[in-house]
């Protein structure tokens, strides 16, 4: 059975999710949410980070897939400092995104 029921959102655009809809989806300080917005329409879907094996048979497929693509670790890398620093600017990021646009 679905709960119903209404909250109000603070100044500070905090919202409250009512006491017995927390206790039933065993929800818990720090809990994260993925929020989606569209139109009168706001929705809060739970998220939960893998477990630690699930993490490590992630990362076991990630790797799996980079080297049947032919990914090597310098390649990598470069994109990883490309989109951490958000630079296009430089060769190496030019070129990174040349490569890509050609092989599309």
């Amino acid at each position: 059975m679905e709960a119903l029921a209404t909250t109000r959102m603070s100044s500070k655009g905090q919202v409250v999710i009512p006491e017995d809809i927390r206790n039933r989806m065993g929800l818990r300080t720090g809990n994260q949410f993925v929020v989606v917005g569209r139109k009168d329409v706001v929705i809060l879907k739970s998220i939960q980070p893998p477990s630690m094996d699930e993490f490590d048979s992630l990362i076991q497929e990630t790797r799996r897939q980079a080297r049947r693509a032919g990914m090597k670790p310098t390649a990598i890398s470069k994109a990883i400092h490309c989109a951490r620093t958000n630079s296009d600017d430089g060769k190496s990021c030019s070129q990174s995104t040349a490569e890509r646009k050609q092989k599309s």
